[in-house]
C-alpha cells in the first residue's frame, strides 16, 4: 500500500531494460578507467539554454528553453531528451569509469569485489550470446511438467521471486492501518502491455498498438523455437488471457485512491474470492514468514484469476508463463532477445530509433542490483558533508515556508490546521544516502556468470522484502540509489527522499547564486513535501497510516480547490488530440503548483537580509523563475508522449512550468506582464491549493 511520488519517473527512466546494444565482447575504453573521474559542469541557470526573443509572458517556457531545445535533439538511443535525462547519462558515464576501476583493480575489498564482476560479467557479451536461451531452461522445463492447474501456485511463487511478473503482483508493504508493521500485498498485474488501457480501447492507434504486440509476442514464442503457426496461436492465446486480467484490472486513476486497495483479509477470506488458486502452496514457496492478515489490492483482479483457472486449460497456462518468462528475461539473454524486446517496447512504443549501447544496460543493472554497494563509491567522490548540510538547510526553510503557508490558509479550519501541522512535522527528511549501507554479502557474483548473478540478486531483493512480514518498519531504509536522478515522497513513511544523484549542477549548483537553487530545486524540495498533502498524500496521517484527519468541510474545500488545478491542465494538449489525463496528473499537478510557491517564500526568507544583484541581465526574481523552468527542458518524440499520456502521472515539462507560473502573480511582477497575456490569469481564476 505504500505510494511513493516521485519528481520525474517518467518512461525514460522506468523502462531501463529495454535499452541495449549488442557489440563485440567488454570494448570499454582503458582511459575510462586511468582518468580522474569527473562530473561535466552545467550551471543551474544558462543563459545560453534561453530564448530572448520569446515573450515570457505569451510562453515563459519557450523564453527559459527554447535554445536549450535547439541545442539538444533527442540521441538516436533515446526516447526523449532532457536535463534531467542528460544528468543522468552523465552519471551512467560517471558510474561507469567506477565499474570500470572496480573490474580490473587489484586488492579489492568485498564491496568492490561484486560490483565489479557483475560489470564485467554483464560486459561479456561473447559468452551471453554462446549462452542463447539456455539460461530459461529451468524455468522452461518447470512449466512443461506442470501436472495440473492447482500446481500453478508453487510456479508462480517461483516466478515471482525471480522478478517475472506473472499473473499477478506480490509484495511486502506497510500495514494501511498501522504504518509500523509490515504485511504481504497481492494486487493486480500480469499484463505485457503498459497499461491496462491497451487492451480495451478502441481507438484506430490501440487497435494498431494491439497488432504489433500480438507480433512481438508471436516472436518471442518463435525465438523458443515454437512453429510460426503455432507460435501465432500460442499469441492469440496470450491476449485473450491478459485482455481478460486487464478488464478485471483498476484504472491508473481509480489506483489513486488508496481507499480502492485497501482490502485487509485472510487467507482464508482470500481463498473465497479465488478458491481454485493454491494460496498456501504459493505463500509457502514464497518463504514468507508466518502472517494472520494480509492486503489484497484488487478482489475483483483475483476473481478473474480464479474464472480463468476454471475456464482455460492447463496447457494455456503453460503457454501464458512461458511468454511472460521470455519476455521478461529477453534483456539479459542473447542479442536475437534483445533486439525484439527493443524493437516492440522502445522503437516501436516509444519511438527510439537505435539500441542503447551495452555499457549502459550494464551499469544499469549494477545500480538496481547492487545500488547501495555501487552508492558507496559514488557519494564518497560526489556528495561532501557541506552539500548535505546546504541542502537540509534548504529543506527546513521550506518546511517552515509549509507550516506559515498552512497557518495562513482562508479555506481551512483551525482543528484540521493543527492536524497538517503534526503531520508536516512529523515528515523525515532524507538527504543524499541511508545511515546505513545495505548488506549484500550473501548475494553470489560470479564474473563469468552476468545471467546467474542477475537472478541472485534480484532474488536476493525479493527475499530481503518478503522477510519483512511481520517485523517492525524500517524507517531509515530507502527506495532509491544514491546515485539516481529523481526525489520521491513516501506517504506511509511519512519522508522526503533527495539522492546524492539529484544534488548535482545543473539541479543543484553550490557555484550558483540562491535564486536558480531554489527555483530548481528548492521547488523540486516544496514538490515532494506537497505531496505529503495532495489528493493522495492528504489521506495518511502524521504516522502514515491511512485515516481521514480532515472535516468534511475541509475535505470539500480541498477538492474544490485541486479541482481548479485539474480543470486548467485537462485543457492542455500532450500529443495531436490527446489532452493531459488531469486526474492522473492531479498529484504531481498540485505538487509543483504548491512547491513552486513554497521554494518562492523559502528563498525570499533566506535572502531578506541580502542585497541582492542582477546577473547576466536578469533580476533576481526573473533568476528564480528561470532557474525553476530550466530543470524542465526536454525534447520528446510523439510515440513517447503517446505513451506517457496514459502511464505517466506527470504532466509534459512545458505545462510543469507554464501551467504553474500562471497561478503565482509573482511570476507577472517579476516581467512586468499585462493582464490579458497568456501567461497571466485573472485574479479570479487563479487557482492556490496549498
Amino acid at each position: 500500500m505504500a505510494l511513493k511520488k516521485a519528481l520525474c519517473l517518467t518512461a525514460l527512466f522506468a523502462i531501463v531494460t529495454c535499452a541495449q546494444q549488442t557489440k563485440p565482447a567488454n570494448t570499454e575504453p582503458t582511459s575510462q578507467h586511468q582518468t580522474e573521474l569527473v562530473l561535466p559542469y552545467t550551471p543551474s541557470l544558462d543563459p545560453s539554454a534561453m530564448d530572448r526573443t520569446s515573450d515570457p509572458c505569451v510562453d515563459f517556457y519557450e523564453y527559459s528553453c527554447g535554445g536549450w531545445k535547439k541545442m539538444n535533439p533527442i540521441p538516436s538511443d533515446q526516447t526523449s531528451w532532457s536535463v534531467y535525462g542528460k544528468l543522468y547519462e552523465d552519471n551512467l558515464n560517471y558510474l561507469r569509469g567506477i565499474l570500470g576501476q572496480a573490474s580490473t583493480a587489484k586488492d579489492r575489498d568485498a564491496v568492490t569485489q561484486k560490483i565489479g564482476d557483475y560489470y564485467a560479467a554483464c560486459m561479456d557479451e561473447t559468452e551471453v550470446e554462446k549462452l542463447g536461451a539456455k539460461p530459461l531452461q529451468a524455468d522452461l522445463t518447470a512449466i512443461h511438467n506442470l501436472a495440473s492447474t492447482k500446481d500453478l501456485a508453487t510456479l508462480i511463487a517461483t516466478l515471482h521471486l525471480q522478478g517475472i511478473p506473472g499473473v499477478f503482483n506480490s509484495r511486502s508493504t506497510q500495514d494501511p492501518d498501522d504504518s509500523d508493521e509490515v504485511i504481504v500485498n497481492v494486487s493486480q498485474g500480469g499484463l505485457g502491455l503498459p497499461d491496462r488501457d491497451y487492451y480495451l480501447k478502441d481507438d484506430a492507434k490501440s487497435k494498431e498498438t494491439r497488432e504489433h504486440y500480438l507480433q512481438h509476442v508471436q516472436k518471442i514464442f518463435e525465438l523458443l523455437e515454437d512453429s510460426p503457426d503455432a507460435a501465432k496461436n500460442n499469441a492469440g492465446i496470450v491476449m485473450r488471457m491478459e485482455t481478460s486480467l486487464a478488464k478485471a484490472s483498476l484504472t491508473r486513476v481509480e489506483r489513486r485512491d488508496p481507499y480502492k486497495q485497501k482490502h485487509k483479509m485472510t487467507v482464508a477470506e482470500l481463498y473465497k474470492v479465488a478458491p481454485d488458486f493454491d494460496w498456501n502452496a504459493y505463500f509457502a514457496a514464497s518463504d514468507i514468514p508466518k502472517f494472520q492478515v494480509l492486503n489484497v489490492g484488487w478482489p475483483d483482479f483475483f476473481k478473474d484469476v480464479d474464472s480463468q483457472l476454471k475456464s482455460d486449460s492447463l496447457e494455456d497456462w503453460k503457454i501464458y508463463l512461458r511468454f511472460h518468462i521470455a519476455n521478461s528475461r529477453a534483456p539479459y539473454l542473447s542479442s536475437v532477445f534483445v533486439n525484439e524486446d527493443f524493437d516492440f517496447y522502445r522503437k516501436y512504443l516509444r519511438g527510439a530509433k537505435e539500441l542503447q549501447p551495452r555499457w549502459k544496460r550494464c551499469v544499469r543493472y549494477v545500480d538496481r542490483d547492487l545500488g547501495e554497494a555501487l552508492g558507496q563509491t559514488y557519494v564518497r567522490k560526489t556528495f561532501s558533508p557541506e552539500l548535505k548540510a546546504a541542502t537540509l538547510d534548504m529543506t527546513r526553510r521550506i518546511e517552515d515556508a509549509m507550516a506559515i503557508r498552512i497557518q495562513q490558509l482562508a479555506w481551512m479550519t483551525p482543528a484540521t490546521k493543527q492536524q497538517a501541522l503534526t503531520k508536516l512535522h512529523a515528515i523525515r527528511n532524507k538527504i543524499g544516502y541511508p545511515d546505513q549501507w545495505r548488506d549484500y554479502s550473501s548475494v553470489k557474483i560470479i564474473s563469468t556468470d552476468f545471467y546467474g548473478n542477475n537472478l541472485r540478486a534480484i532474488e536476493f531483493e525479493s527475499h530481503r522484502q518478503l522477510n519483512k512480514v511481520g517485523k517492525p518498519v524500517d524507517r531509515g531504509e530507502w527506495d532509491m540509489t544514491p546515485p539516481t536522478v529523481n526525489a520521491y515522497f513516501n506517504d506511509q513513511m511519512n519522508d522526503i527522499n533527495f539522492p546524492a544523484g539529484v544534488l548535482q549542477p545543473p539541479l543543484y549548483d553550490s557555484r550558483m547564486d540562491d535564486a536558480p537553487n531554489y527555483g530548481n530545486t528548492g521547488s523540486t524540495i516544496g514538490h515532494e513535501l506537497t505531496h505529503g498533502f495532495d489528493d493522495e498524500g492528504r489521506q495518511y496521517d502524521a504516522k502514515g497510516n491511512l485515516k481521514d484527519w480532515w472535516t468534511k468541510e475541509d475535505a470539500d474545500q480541498f477538492v474544490r480547490h485541486a479541482d481548479c488545478v485539474v480543470d486548467q491542465y485537462a485543457q492542455y494538449v500532450v500529443v495531436d488530440d490527446v489532452h493531459i489525463n488531469s486526474k492522473l496528473t492531479e498529484g504531481e499537478d498540485v505538487a509543483d503548483l504548491g512547491g513552486t510557491i513554497l521554494a518562492y517564500i523559502a528563498w525570499k526568507d533566506a535572502t531578506k537580509d541580502m542585497t541582492l544583484q542582477d546577473r547576466d541581465g536578469l533580476t533576481p526574481d526573473q533568476r528564480f523563475f528561470i532557474g525553476l523552468a530550466q530543470w524542465a527542458c526536454e525534447n520528446n518524440r510523439p510515440e513517447n508522449e503517446r505513451v506517457n499520456a496514459i502511464t505517466d502521472p506527470h504532466s509534459p515539462g512545458k505545462y510543469r512550468i507554464n501551467g504553474v507560473v500562471v497561478n503565482m502573480p509573482e511570476f507577472g511582477s517579476a516581467f512586468s506582464c499585462k493582464v490579458g497575456q497568456p501567461m497571466v490569469k485573472p485574479t479570479e481564476k487563479i487557482c492556490h491549493v496549498w
